[in-house]
């Protein structure tokens, strides 16, 4: 009896024991975060079937490092800090305070925003779903969901889930795409990309950049380089409209996911292949792998193949090691790096992590054992030269037969001319570059960009990065192209980024032109153009920053700032301006006339030097040409010469005029537009030609710096800058000639002669505009249209 009553207690007492336990996982487990709520090292968050959980992971040793993850059964499918590993777990939580800001904090160490509202937000809640999305809502007091906030869809990282989106989202800028771990056991970004391309509706993998592989058109719901058994649990869904860009898909197994391996693999569920990237070298296209130039070394078949073993150290001084000690250089890096180079014949990792690359160059021999260290040697494809005889032969036969028809059709054109024509070379010459669709292959566009320059194609998302989602704080300012941003690059330099307007149509031309023509020139008073980012109808330019911005900002500033300028400094950017158009005139490999040349587009560095900047209305002459002329006539108002304004010829004495009105301006501190005299309509030449005539120079000085100036020196100036605004053309002197005239203070300068443009007009400020020359004529009158920008 007694021991009846001891197996009821004990029953009693162990189910109570029980009933207490699940109730503590149920404390601790659960599927939401609410304002004040917090998730520690011991504790996780699952949605409501379990299958997804979020929790504080360790991931390797010596020490471990701490990342926020969300699981699948063993597999991470997101990672919230996977470049921000955290070492410290002391005091770590996931927090959701009370004014919506949900982030990572830790005792000693910085906090890691999730997600922080431009103003507070009080009823919030960050729910797990069963999609494995963890979602933060604003939510209205019956419970509903007001609007979404955030959600880890939107930041996914090797793995692609069901309802995940591939693509960009225009409003916002921000943009959707897989990135692989960098090794194995590196949770951190890594090499290679999943990205959506939506102009041929093809998904591409990407390697630091380069194009290795495209899954080909969509057909009938089954796209062309991804196996077909694969494809037959999916439904693709593909979204195009002005707001966003994407690819997703669905299945019926939603605990499923694409990833995308450290090697460039991707693969789905099991193991089952969607991708071979890591089998892409160049010269083949077989799985949708994509051609590039090869080494001179590699042929069709040679591949990597990875064993275990070690080299042998032969007695060959010409075998020898190099290493590659960057900790970012993982396998996909090494193997690029020694493919590149004929004399390495294979690689390992230098460090155990798996970075770093040790090269073997020259004769070395591998020795294969069962075990050992494991590394990858160069496998050569000596077979099947039959072949290759036969493919030579066709290759020849096709070569001779194109020369033959192509030498043809040059004697029929040969014949259809009497002489060769001197082709202009056009402001439409490279349009194809700059109205690119949408989604240009970046690889592509570094062909065409870099052909002899040092340009960076920079991605979108590092340029929303570097100017804060061009917020208005970092907006510097805005012209006819559309609006300037300062950015910052992840090495720390700022730059300044020109975010070119869809529809301005100057924009498109001076795209092209900054391209394609500043960055063929190198002097210190050019501003230095750093590279260029097309991403659908963006279309950006990135230049060396300038802290001081424009002239006219000091010249015509009512306030203090102008003052900055004494008469030293203003001379010597006079000087810097002159040697920046002699080098475009006469010392660059490209002669060059800017067309546009006025304060604005003078812009100064922390020295206040002079750097002559915006060349998208730019031309390109040979050595050998002095003139030119167009029936698009683009530029400022004021600053056009009077053959180039009124007939569209334009030459180095065009920049020369500009140059004049500037050095007017600058001794002034007048805009030469918006001068007006009280007695008649002249303009700030015409004031300036009217009291030099009458020996009243000094009165054109800005009265700003009166007491700093050399009168001397003031006065040449204003006497070679009369010289610059002549009528004729041919009576203005050259930029090399200019330069010792203002440096040379014992010459003797040619008198003026009555400038262009000797009366003018009362606007507001300098006003740019496209004219256009038509044939059309009225009373033998020609009649021309004038667009103002």
């Amino acid at each position: 009896m007694v021991n009846d009553k001891l197996v009821n207690y004990v029953f009693l007492l162990s189910l109570t024991c029980l009933c207490l336990w699940n109730a503590a996982i149920l404390a601790t487990v659960r599927d939401s975060l609410r304002p004040g709520d917090m998730l520690d090292v011991s504790s996780s968050i699952c949605s409501p079937n379990q299958k997804f959980c979020i929790f504080f992971n360790d991931i390797g040793s010596s020490p471990a490092l701490t990342y926020l993850t969300e699981s699948l059964g063993n597999s991470l499918v997101w990672i919230a800090n996977r470049n921000e590993p955290i070492v410290n777990t002391s005091g770590l939580v996931l927090t959701l305070d009370t004014y919506g800001v949900m982030k990572i904090m830790q005792h000693g160490g910085k906090s890691i925003n999730l997600y922080s509202p431009a103003q507070p937000i009080k009823n919030t809640v960050a729910t797990l779903l069963d999609s494995g999305n963890f979602i933060l809502q604003e939510i209205n007091s019956n419970g509903s969901m007001k609007r979404l906030l955030w959600q880890s869809f939107d930041y996914p990282a090797d793995t692609l889930l069901p309802g995940m989106k591939l693509g960009v989202n225009y409003k916002t800028g921000h943009s959707w795409s897989l990135v692989s771990w960098l090794t194995d056991n590196i949770l951190a970004s890594g090499a290679f990309t999943l990205e959506w391309e939506p102009r041929k509706e093809q998904l591409l993998i990407k390697q630091r950049g380069k194009l290795y592989w495209t899954s080909g058109v969509l057909r009938n719901n089954k796209f062309e380089h991804i196996p077909k058994e694969t494809q037959r649990m999916f439904d693709y869904i593909i979204v195009s409209n002005d707001n966003e860009d994407y690819f997703s898909y669905t299945t019926q197994n939603v605990y499923s996911g694409w990833i995308l391996d450290v090697s460039g693999q991707m693969t789905y569920e099991g193991g089952e292949d969607l991708a071979r990237a890591d089998n892409c070298y160049g010269y083949n296209t077989d799985g949708g792998c994509q051609r590039w130039e090869q080494p001179t070394c590699r042929h069709y078949g040679d591949r990597f193949e990875f064993r275990s073993g070690y080299f042998s150290h032969p007695e060959n001084p010409d075998s020898y090691t190099t290493n590659d000690m960057n900790t970012s250089h993982t396998a996909s890096d090494c193997k690029t790096t020694c493919w590149s180079n004929c004399d390495c014949v294979g690689y390992a990792d230098t460090f155990v992590n798996g970075t770093g690359c040790t090269f073997y160059n020259g004769k070395w021999k591998s020795v294969h054992l069962a075990s050992g260290v494991g590394f990858q040697i160069i496998v050569r494809n000596h077979s099947n030269k039959k072949v290759k005889k036969e493919w030579i032969w066709i290759s020849s036969s096709i070569a001779t037969i194109l020369l033959i028809t192509c030498l043809s059709v040059l004697c029929l054109k040969f014949k259809r001319k009497k002489a060769v024509l001197k082709v202009e070379r056009t402001e439409n010459e490279m349009l194809d570059l700059v109205t690119l669709d949408r989604s240009i292959n970046v690889n592509e566009l570094q062909i065409e960009v870099k052909k002899g320059h040092k340009l960076t194609v920079f991605s979108y998302s590092s340029v929303m990065e570097a100017t804060n989602n061009f917020s208005l704080e970092n907006k510097l300012g805005e012209g006819g192209f559309g609006p300037v941003y300062k950015g910052k690059l992840p090495t720390g330099k700022e730059v300044a980024i020109k975010r070119l307007s869809r529809s301005s149509g100057q924009g498109v031309i001076e795209f092209k032109n900054e391209l394609t023509l500043i960055s063929e020139l190198q002097h210190m008073n050019l501003v230095q153009i750093l590279g260029c980012c097309i991403f659908g109808e963006e279309k950006m330019l990135i230049y060396e920053y300038m802290p001081n911005k424009s002239l006219d900002c000091f010249l015509f500033d009512s306030s203090t700032q102008s003052q900055q300028l004494d008469w030293k400094k203003r001379f010597s950017i006079i000087e810097g301006i002159a040697q920046g158009l002699l080098y475009l005139h006469k010392y660059s490999r490209l002669r060059v006339i800017h067309r546009d040349l006025k304060a604005s587009n003078i812009l100064l560095d922390e020295n206040m030097i002079p750097k002559i900047s915006d060349f998208g209305m730019a031309r390109i002459f040979t050595q050998q040409e002095s003139e030119a002329n167009t029936r698009r006539i683009v530029g400022t108002y004021g600053y056009m010469s009077p053959e180039y304004a009124m007939e569209g010829l334009f030459s180095v004495k065009s920049d020369v005029y500009s140059f004049g009105v500037l050095i007017l301006e600058i001794i002034s501190g007048r805009r030469g537009n918006s001068f007006y005299h009280e007695d008649r309509p002249l303009n700030l030449v015409g004031y300036a030609w009217e009291l030099w005539r009458d020996g009243l120079g000094q009165e054109l000085i800005d009265q700003r710096i009166s007491s700093s100036c050399t009168n001397d020196q003031m006065l040449r100036c204003i006497h070679v800058a009369l010289l610059c605004v002549e009528e004729n053309a041919d009576d203005r002197p050259t930029m090399s000639n200019i330069i010792s005239m203002l440096t040379s203070e014992s010459s003797s300068l040619p008198l003026p002669k009555r400038p262009a443009f000797y009366t003018g007009r009362m606007v507001s400020e300098a006003q740019t505009f496209t004219r256009e020359l038509k044939d059309d004529s009225i009373n033998g009158l020609s009649t021309y249209e004038i667009d103002a920008r």
